[in-house]
């Protein structure tokens, strides 16, 4: 396993992740880009457990993402399965895994206070931790997406299913935006990515 991983992570955080994975019955498994998550925790019959995480993450947001379906395995093996998937056990463990990680020999210095003040409560996903998600996002590599906080009111713009909105005003953290098709009003994340199109 480590062979795979170690393209994937910073190469300080090998070691110690290394030993967070030292169970038979764990399989972690590198996936294509899925467009609703990032990676999954699932227990298998028998016994076994696996956890998948998306290949095009960069190196610090795969690491927390493995980390993340590392702490439902864990929490699954202290608390039994009955717990909420993001409750208080999940959150307490995730904690305890991620603290030894949040040094400046694997996460840039920039990140550090970010990731520190997101895990006095850490949420279902860093993505809705707007600013976490957007300094996480630094480190992709590049592409012609823009944020939706950047696009202009009245904008058209285009999710990666296709389906084309116009951008409308902002509430207290999410933007309202018209699905053109449906007319339907949805709101997005400020950090969502879309691809802006000519009016």
């Amino acid at each position: 396993m480590i062979h795979q991983l170690k393209d994937y992570i910073p190469e300080s955080a090998l070691p110690q992740v290394m030993k967070l994975l030292e169970h038979d019955n764990l399989v972690v498994k590198i996936k294509k880009e899925r467009k609703t998550r990032h990676g999954d925790y699932l227990a298998l019959p028998h016994g076994k457990h696996q956890i998948t995480i998306n290949s095009n993450l960069n190196n610090y947001r795969f690491l927390i993402t493995l980390l993340h379906e590392i702490a439902h395995f864990e929490a699954y093996k202290s608390y039994g399965r009955f717990i909420k998937p993001h409750g208080k056990e999940w959150k307490y463990t995730f904690q305890r895994i991620m603290l030894p990680f949040l040094n400046p020999q694997i996460f840039p210095n920039e990140l550090l206070p970010l990731l520190a003040k997101h895990f006095k409560n850490p949420k279902a996903s860093s993505d809705t931790d707007t600013a976490l998600s957007l300094a996480l996002k630094k480190f992709d590599q590049p592409n012609n997406k823009t944020y939706i906080f950047e696009v202009p009111k009245e904008r058209y713009f285009r999710l990666y299913n296709g389906k084309i909105f116009k951008m409308g005003k902002k509430r207290v953290k999410r933007y309202e935006c018209i699905e053109v098709k449906t007319g339907r009003l949805y709101l997005f994340n400020p950090n969502a990515e879309v691809e802006l199109l000519n009016n």
